[in-house]
């Protein structure tokens, strides 16, 4: 008889689970997070849990989910968003969050998500932290725009101001205080690019290597950093069957719930990955200035709809065709996206 083994995980600890093919609840512990805990609680199971170890995925999961599966574990990665535990219930903790995993294991209706491969998570973890640097960036410049606007009233571009030294302080601004604001945020600035750059250097490196790089870089408007982005945070292009789920997951489609043709309400917009429907609003961005055609589209589609509502449908459009290009390993056709 097969057993199922969930895990509630925390920032500390996490409650684990077994139960066998009846229902039956065989194990339940709290468990600090230390992987030597963790297997040698687990032991006395391991033959019987032939249907993996079900980690639900929270921001924490990659410590434990190659722990056990270095340690020849079958893991399954269970997706939060896409289950709903009943909402009538009057009492819900650790426990009973573990065992609705294992019933749901245990039925085979769990939805799964993508274990993203060990060796190639890093690189995409490093895109990620440029995004968060560039963030963090962008808030300085626009801390001295707001600082010169107030002080002088006038504007100064961003361009502009990542050329500027601490010294330069002195002309801008008159009195010593103010210049000292305008010099955190200058070095800052500068500390911030210094990081940016290396960061990108790392990852262009290993991308490359790949030939889903060099294809996507086919596509007007996006560059070496967009196509990092998606190349990496889409993973293996073969894990979505159809071109609809893949837009779905680049947050690219509509989420509208309908019944008798009227509108009843949303669901979740933010299932799906932020940074790959970030970086195809980029490339709709950057496609309508270097692409004709794509200019010409976009202009149509505005005379009907909001300029926002246009711009989601042109990175829906990039979005599919980068589908085909990753999946088909084949170079950008601007007469099969426009006609």
């Amino acid at each position: 008889m097969r057993l199922h083994c969930a895990v509630d995980l925390h920032g500390d600890n996490g409650f684990y689970g077994i139960v066998d093919d009846n229902g039956k609840r065989l194990f339940k512990q709290r468990i600090p997070n230390s992987l030597p805990a963790v297997l040698t609680a687990l032991e006395p199971y391991r033959k019987r849990l032939k249907n993996g170890v079900i980690v639900e995925s929270t921001y924490n999961w990659y410590w434990l989910v190659d722990g056990l599966q270095a340690n020849g574990y079958a893991v399954r990665l269970a997706n939060p968003a896409a289950m709903q535990q009943y909402n009538g219930l009057k009492n819900s903790d650790d426990e009973s969050d573990t065992f609705f995993l294992a019933e749901l294991s245990r039925l085979d209706i769990l939805p799964e998500g993508y274990i993203y491969p060990k060796e190639e998570r890093p690189v995409r973890d490093l895109v990620r932290r440029r995004q968060l640097l560039v963030h963090q960036r962008t808030a300085h410049i626009l801390s001295f725009q707001n600082l010169i606007a107030r002080e002088r009233g006038e504007e100064i571009a961003s361009n502009v101001i990542q050329g500027l030294s601490a010294d330069d302080m002195e002309t801008y601004l008159p009195d010593p205080r103010l210049q000292l604001m305008g010099r955190t945020n200058i070095e800052t600035i500068k500390f911030f690019t210094k990081q940016i750059r290396a960061l990108e250097r790392a990852v262009l490196a290993e991308a490359k290597l790949k030939p889903a790089f060099e294809k996507l870089l086919t596509v007007p408007g996006i560059g070496n950093i967009l196509a990092l982005t998606i190349m990496l945070e889409t993973g293996d292009i073969a894990r979505f069957e159809k071109v609809g789920n893949y837009s779905s997951y680049s947050r690219c489609v509509k989420s509208l719930r309908t019944s008798n043709d009227k509108k009843k309400g949303e669901n979740n917009r933010k299932n799906g990955n932020r940074y790959l429907n970030w970086a195809y609003i980029e490339a709709s961005n950057y496609m309508r200035r270097y692409c004709p055609e794509a200019k010409a589209w976009y202009q149509r589609k505005t005379r009907r709809s909001k300029t926002v509502v246009a711009t989601k449908a042109l990175a829906s459009k990039i979005c599919k065709a980068c589908y085909f290009i990753m999946r088909d390993q084949v170079d950008f056709d601007v007469k099969l996206l426009f006609g």
